[in-house]
């Protein structure tokens, strides 16, 4: 017999008549099969139960209570996309991606496959709608606006705010480190979640106090967050809303993926109030996606086109260019000074008052 013939031959020899463009577009077209078997993958609890070592498909269907061929059918799929191996013996190992998904591990994303898979994918049903009017898809479906479909559903909030701390934990030390809080003494944190960038912050600049604002839906992750590490001594937390006030007096005001929820109007708004309550010397820190000019088609462009996107359809909000936000920052009494790059697709932006 001659050499086999393998996927990438017959790829080559049918690319004359654009099989192979169809194909990877075709793969973007359905690309929505990955984080929906992800999150499944993250819901049943597969990757801890292959913590301790590979297991066969029979003996993980008893742990995660399912059907034996349907399960190995998702595994091979999530072999498929490097979660797991799959051994000649037929048993699944764990990949060091996979171990991401266990639930409670450092730099763990179990809930943000959970928030994707399941409370996001209802909203993005509903792009159309929102490219057409210009309008929040997911105040369409739950009929409420802003974030108030949170404080209605502690469950719902649960998820996505411990998805916002995984996502904040992979940026938190770049933003501790690049920017000077050397000379800062308290540092508020607009919008903070469950207080993730403030306890690094805080804990690595130990001459800083803390002050974290939130709504209701937030306060007692952010309690708890800081008591384990410590820092309730030193950082005070408050129930608010930053569309009305934020505290006064502080030389550091932190907006880690604030301003990208809403439009401008709303983004001028929340500015403004940290005009009004910032020291004389005090400094803006801005943690945001900056979308690039114009449009390519690499990994980091990609995920800002689908941030763009997810923010349209959840509080109207978007992500926006390096001139537009400085723009933004100047028509708000704020003077850019500065904006440095993190390596994990966010910048921080520095400014001061004009």
């Amino acid at each position: 017999m001659g050499d086999a013939i393998t996927y990438a031959d017959v790829e080559s020899a049918a690319d004359d008549n654009g099989a192979v463009a169809a194909f990877e577009l075709l793969g973007m077209i359905s690309a929505n099969w990955m984080s929906q078997a992800i999150c499944v993958a993250a819901e049943l609890r597969i990757p801890d139960f292959l913590a301790s070592g590979p297991r066969r498909v029979d003996d993980l269907a008893r742990s995660a209570e399912c059907h034996v061929g349907s399960l190995d059918r998702l595994m091979r799929a999530l072999a498929s996309l490097g979660i797991c191996s799959e051994l000649p013996d037929g048993s699944f190992e764990l990949t060091s991606v996979g171990g991401l998904l266990r639930r409670g591990q450092p730099h763990s994303l179990w809930c943000s496959a959970l928030w994707w898979g399941r409370h996001q994918s209802q909203i993005w049903e509903h792009l159309l709608y929102s490219v057409k009017t210009g309008e929040s898809a997911r105040k369409l479906v739950t009929g409420l606006d802003g974030y108030e479909h949170l404080e209605s559903d502690p469950s719902v909030a649960a998820v996505f705010n411990a998805a916002m701390v995984e996502l904040t934990r992979l940026v938190a030390r770049e933003v501790s480190r690049l920017h000077d809080f050397s000379e800062a003494t308290w540092a508020v944190d607009v919008g903070g979640g469950h207080g993730e960038l403030l306890a690094v912050i805080l804990a690595d600049h130990p001459q800083l106090h803390g002050t974290l604002l939130e709504r209701p839906h937030a306060i007692e992750g952010a309690t708890l967050r800081l008591a384990q590490s410590g820092l309730t001594h030193r950082c005070q937390i408050i129930a608010g809303d930053f569309f009305e006030s934020v505290p006064a007096g502080a030389d550091r005001y932190l907006l880690k993926s604030v301003l990208h929820n809403w439009d401008d109007e709303r983004s001028r708004l929340i500015l403004a109030n940290c005009r009004r309550a910032i020291s004389h010397k005090g400094r803006l820190v801005i943690v945001e996606r900056l979308l690039p000019a114009r449009m390519g088609t690499s990994r980091f462009e990609r995920s800002a086109a689908r941030a763009d996107l997810n923010m349209l359809l959840g509080c109207g909000g978007r992500e926006r260019t390096e001139d537009e936000l400085l723009a933004l920052l100047s028509s708000s009494g704020f003077r850019p000074a500065g904006i440095v790059p993190t390596g994990f697709d966010f910048s921080i932006i520095d400014a001061d008052c004009l």
